[in-house]
């Protein structure tokens, strides 16, 4: 696992929007796997920044959807097909057919989960996966004690999941409890898993993810097993590190031609 330190939340979406800019180049029409949530927003702003400036071609890019809530309707604001087309598609220039995400609106919610697997190994498999971790060490949806080996599936959401996630509905009521979302091991079927976070709040989850044991409790703790993972942070979320003037040293000295 590789950690790069930064000084700020810009900074984390430029050296994440670098990854996916340097992942386009070699493959313009690579898989995408994207997350919601506050985390990543930085990310798609500085690629968004890119496409402007002409600096960036994404015209062939394929989008993929990390998870998705339970029960919402078509078109529901707050669905993260929603928030994805308004955070990552539209700005990015990109239509709805170069979408895929697990259909939370599905009567039978297995079989939406299974056909959910096939699409990603037709497609090919994700390339690079962006995610974000959640203040209990969460990634996608699954939640504290998790198996590393889940596939995608339906989860309950904790308490402490919903009420941070209350802010974006109005109304801790109006968070469902349910939710479709890939697993862990599904998550870690993709070529390349960035994690990004920013903010003290995160501190102590990153410091579980790359320095505490290897633990469902945490289940970002899994990308510690993964021949490809990225984590990169501000200050703040890594303050709780112990050995951050390690990681700060590795990057400055990593080799001009190595990406990340």
């Amino acid at each position: 696992m590789e950690i790069v330190i930064v000084a700020d939340r810009a900074a984390v979406g430029e050296v994440a929007a670098g990854a996916i800019a340097d992942l386009v180049a070699v493959k313009p029409d690579a898989l995408l796997g994207v997350a919601t949530g506050s985390s990543p927003l930085p990310v798609y702003t500085a690629l968004a920044a890119r496409v402007a400036a002409g600096a960036l071609d994404v015209g062939r890019l394929r989008i993929c959807q990390l998870d998705e809530y339970v029960g919402l309707p078509p078109g529901h604001p707050e669905s993260y097909r929603a928030v994805i087309e308004r955070e990552v598609l539209t700005p990015l220039g990109l239509t709805p057919a170069s979408f895929l995400g697990p259909d939370g609106a599905a009567e039978d919610l297995p079989a939406a989960c299974a056909a959910y697997e096939r699409e990603l190994q037709e497609a090919g498999g994700v390339d690079l996966q962006l995610l974000g971790v959640g203040s209990d060490g969460h990634i996608g949806f699954n939640e504290p004690c998790s198996s590393f080996s889940s596939r995608t599936r339906v989860k309950t959401l904790t308490h402490r999941t919903r009420l941070d996630n209350a802010r974006f509905f109005g109304s801790l009521d109006e968070v469902p409890w349910h939710v479709l979302t890939q697993g862990i091991a599904t998550i870690s079927d993709a070529r390349h898993l960035v994690l990004v976070a920013a903010g003290e709040a995160k501190a102590e989850a990153i410091a579980l993810t790359v320095e505490g044991p290897l633990a469902a409790v945490t289940p970002a703790s899994a990308l510690q097993l993964h021949p490809h993972a990225t984590v990169i942070v501000d200050e703040a979320a890594a303050s709780r590190l112990k050995h951050a003037d390690y990681f700060r040293a590795t990057y400055a000295a990593k080799p001009s031609w190595q990406k990340l």
